[in-house]
Formats: structure tokens, C-alpha cells, sequence
């Protein structure tokens, strides 16, 4: 079953302050996760790994959909609920299968990028147990079928990877260490797979397990950071990166309580714009 996560607790004295708390003081991610049993709605069982989701109006209702690792598989899941949130038997349902081998996976997370000009890009990258970063290409029409486009070594030390910048040459992740690093991973969108990896801070980032960005502002990214081993979750208004010179700032914790599981966020549009590198 899908599970609403903790909602915003943006404190009003964020109002009066930077002009980046003040952006972020209007912002939220509309944070979510698969609860401990799997989803029957879709046929999969105990989630590990959940893509960014879709939900997006059709006139009656909503269609939701993504992509999420359950034991060794990745698929794709789908699925329709009625203006009640109840889920339409009337329309199709289900999961399709992306293929095995996911076991290790530690991160999985989808890019869709269309504009006026250029041509669209469905994406898909997957971060294995062993450090590799691997990158697909799929087509709307069937989005569980993927193509191995790259792949990129080096990346063991990665906890957590967060999408913040989708563009016609790039894709960007903001993603943390076991060491407490914090680093920016822009990777271009042609071959060879190349990643550019710039530091934007050197510690203290070691705790979350999870983190979960959406757009805040022009150029901005409000940013999540989920500790398992607490429960809890912080908020970040983050400038457009810069390396260590990215202006970074605290908004608190986020109400709520936040168990292991595989959280994600919600989309309204799978090409809306990520501008944060």
C-alpha cells in the first residue's frame, strides 16, 4: 500500500529570513513511500527501491504510475483512482516487469526531460551494490522495457542519490557519502557515460538514508533527508549548486515519523522542470 509520509513543518520565521528561506518557506515535496507489506493494487510485493511517481489527472480521477525494486525485480506499476481516491476497477492495473538482478541495487530513479526545441528523454538510472552507476533508455509507450545506454564505476561510497537537474545535455544528482560528504553528479546525457562529480560539502551529511528533492524556486531545490535510524527527516533549501560554495539552508525537522522504507515523490507532470545544477 502507498503511504503518506510526514507533512512540511516550515517554521514562519523562515519567512523574514534569506531570500532562500523565504523561497523554501513556500515550498514542499510531496513526499510518499510504499508501506512494509508491498501493494496489492499493483501485484508487488515488499518495496525496497521506489522511483520519482506520477500522478496525473484524466477527468475522473487520477493515473498513478512508476517504477520500484521488490526482491531481485524492477518494474514498472500502474494504476487509476477514481475522484473518491478509490482505486478504478474499471481500468487497467498491475505491474510489468523491468528485469532481474535488482537485489543490491541501492538507488533507482527515473529522468524525463521535454522542451520546446528538443528532442524528449526518458532515463532511467540504477545505482548497483557494487558501486556502478548504470543508466537506460526506455519509451513511453512501453516503460518497463529498458536499454542499457552507460555505465559509470566509482560510486560505492554513495548512500543516496536525489535528482535536482534534468536538461536536454544532463542529468543531475544531489547525492550524500558514508563518510558524510555531500557531492553533485551531473551526467551528460550522450555517450560515452562520463559523470562529473564536484563536492558541495565535506561532512556531517553521513546520517540520512534517503533523500528526496523537488524544484523550489527558479534555480533552487528544497531538499529531504530521511535517518532511519532516528526516524526522522530534515529540511534544506539549497541555492543552485556551486560546488562548496552552494548556499545551504536548514529548515528544520519535518513532522512526522519515518520507519525504513522505500520513500519517493510525487510528480504531477513526468517532464517538469529540475533546475538546481
Amino acid at each position: 500500500m502507498l503511504v503518506l509520509a510526514g507533512a512540511a513543518a516550515v517554521s514562519p520565521a523562515y519567512a523574514t529570513g534569506t531570500t532562500a528561506e523565504r523561497a523554501a518557506a513556500t515550498c514542499d515535496v510531496a513526499l510518499s513511500s510504499f508501506g512494509p507489506d508491498g501493494d496489492p493494487a499493483t501485484g508487488l510485493g515488499p518495496v525496497r527501491l521506489a522511483s520519482t511517481s506520477t500522478q496525473v489527472p484524466n477527468g475522473y480521477g487520477l493515473d498513478l504510475s512508476g517504477w520500484a525494486v521488490s526482491g531481485d525485480k524492477a518494474s514498472y506499476w500502474y494504476y487509476s483512482l477514481t475522484n473518491e481516491a478509490e482505486i478504478d476497477p474499471g481500468l487497467p492495473r498491475g505491474s510489468q516487469p523491468v528485469g532481474s538482478g535488482w537485489s543490491t541495487y541501492k538507488a533507482l530513479e527515473v529522468s524525463q526531460f521535454a522542451a520546446k526545441g528538443a528532442t524528449a528523454r526518458n532515463t532511467a538510472y540504477g545505482l548497483a551494490g557494487d558501486g556502478t552507476l548504470r543508466r537506460w533508455s526506455f519509451d513511453l509507450n512501453v516503460p518497463w522495457r529498458f536499454k542499457a545506454t552507460g555505465s559509470a564505476p566509482g560510486f560505492a561510497a554513495v548512500k543516496s542519490m536525489a535528482l535536482i537537474s534534468k536538461t536536454a545535455t544532463y542529468d543531475t544528482f544531489l547525492a550524500n557519502t558514508r563518510g558524510g560528504a555531500l557531492y553533485t553528479i551531473r551526467i551528460p546525457a550522450g555517450s560515452p557515460m562520463k559523470p562529473v562529480v564536484k563536492p558541495v560539502r565535506t561532512r556531517t551529511w553521513q546520517g540520512f538514508e534517503k533523500l528526496v528533492a523537488t524544484k523550489c524556486g527558479q534555480y533552487g531545490t528544497f531538499l529531504v533527508g530521511i535517518d532511519f535510524d532516528t526516524r526522522t527527516a530534515y529540511q534544506y533549501a539549497v541555492g543552485h549548486t556551486n560546488g562548496t560554495s552552494t548556499v545551504i539552508n536548514g529548515l528544520g525537522r519535518r513532522s512526522g515519523t519515518f520507519p525504513p522504507r522505500a520513500y519517493f515523490r510525487w510528480a504531477t507532470n513526468p517532464y517538469e522542470p529540475l533546475n538546481g545544477d
